[in-house]
This record gives structure tokens, C-alpha cells and sequence, in this order.
């Protein structure tokens, strides 16, 4: 097992070192650190503003659905982290320049892609429509995080799991609670 490991850990690092590549174009590196950087939580606050605005506040209740679920999110996603303590792809190959610093210490999995995976979700099964925008929103974080050299492939399909699985008994928890209560 522990064979495999290094095998696949070797191969992550040569994905991350090729497309690292995209940041030595400047509109490339430009478009993926804008990406992360709305990754941050910026699209998810303009987000859910924007769907209280726009739908009003009859939207309240899909809002804080999100709100709720991003929290439980960014618990578990934390717990994961200081549970694995995976160093991040820069850390382990001086060649790999981030150009956008890291939020915290460990890479595994990618909270951004969860992020970005779980509100897409959320926010499309009320509103299908924002699909056309999200979908595209959410490959080009998790894209970014490993062409900025801040997260191997693994970490960003974790963090896409972990989000799809959150949106998922979210959704489902909900349809409970409307159908009992």
C-alpha cells in the first residue's frame, strides 16, 4: 500500500510541475489566481446576496440552506486537514511558485473545490438556470488550485467528493425536514 502511495504521490507531482506551466503566461496566471481567489468565499457571499436580491426574500430559506451547509463544510474539511497534515505541492518542490499564498497549512482535500462544488450544487438545484455560469466557475477553481501549485489532483478530487456528497444529504435533510415538519 504504502508503495502505491509514493507511486501516485510521484505522479501528482509531475501533473502539478506541467501545469504549472499555464502560470508562465500571464493571462493564464492572471485567470487561474482570479479564479482562486473568488474561490476564496467572494463568489459565494455575491452568491447568496445576489439570490436575495434577485428572488427576494421568499429566497431566505435557500440562502441559509447554503449558509448552513458551507459551515458544516468548512468544519469537516478543517477536521480532514489537521487530521492528514498533507504538505502542499510548493512545499515539497522549491520549482513550484505559488502565485497566490495558500489560506492554511495543509493541502488535503481542497476546500476551495469543496466549496465551489457544494454551493454550485445547492444553488442549481433551486435555480438550474445559474448552472450555465457555475459549472464553468467551479472548473476553473479547482483547476486553479493545482495549476497555482497549492494542491495535488487527489486533494481537489477529494474536495469535489467531499462537496458533492455534503450538497447531496443537505438536499436530501432538507426534503426531510419539509416533508416531517
Amino acid at each position: 500500500m504504502q508503495q502505491t502511495l509514493v507511486r501516485l504521490q510521484r505522479y501528482e507531482m509531475v501533473m502539478c510541475q506541467l501545469l504549472s506551466r499555464l502560470q508562465r503566461v500571464r493571462l493564464s496566471r492572471d485567470i487561474f489566481v482570479a479564479a482562486s481567489r473568488l474561490g476564496d468565499g467572494v463568489l459565494w457571499y455575491a452568491l447568496m446576496a445576489g439570490i436575495l436580491i434577485f428572488q427576494g426574500v421568499s429566497s431566505a430559506g435557500v440562502v441559509a440552506h447554503m449558509a448552513a451547509t458551507g459551515l458544516v463544510a468548512t468544519l469537516i474539511y478543517s477536521l480532514i486537514k489537521r487530521s492528514t497534515r498533507r504538505l502542499r505541492p510548493y512545499e515539497a518542490d522549491p520549482q513550484l511558485v505559488p502565485a497566490t499564498p495558500a489560506l492554511d497549512r495543509y493541502s488535503f482535500p481542497s476546500g476551495h473545490t469543496l466549496h465551489a462544488v457544494c454551493f454550485s450544487l445547492l444553488a442549481i438545484a433551486y435555480f438550474p438556470a445559474l448552472a450555465l455560469w457555475l459549472v464553468p466557475a467551479v472548473i476553473l477553481i479547482a483547476s486553479s488550485r493545482v495549476v497555482l501549485g497549492l494542491h495535488y489532483p487527489t486533494d481537489v478530487i477529494a474536495g469535489g467528493l467531499l462537496g458533492c456528497a455534503l450538497a447531496q444529504i443537505s438536499l436530501v435533510f432538507v426534503e426531510w425536514i419539509q416533508m416531517y415538519f
